[in-house]
């Protein structure tokens, strides 16, 4: 999956995803023990697809987590000033 099609899904869609995707990876790893799995980078796939979601969903948490805070003054460095 792009990262595109994940921006323009709701939260509620992407937990949806994400718990298809962990079944679905949970089968192939079954299945690869078991010798039936043919294409072993689909296993890679289906985790980094499970992390780019995770990633999605956590960087809106952290936006509602701060978007009733006040910005920390900072230097031109990105260090906080000293009051």
């Amino acid at each position: 999956m792009k990262i595109r099609e994940l921006r323009r899904k709701t939260e509620k869609e992407l937990k949806d995803t994400i718990i298809n995707l962990r079944e679905k990876l949970r089968d192939l790893r079954f299945n690869l023990a078991g010798g039936k799995v043919k294409n072993i980078r689909e296993i890679r796939h289906t985790k980094k697809d499970i992390a780019r979601i995770l990633t999605l969903l956590n960087a809106s948490l952290r936006q509602k987590a701060t978007a009733g805070q006040p910005q920390a003054e900072t230097q031109k460095d990105g260090r906080k000033k000293n009051k």
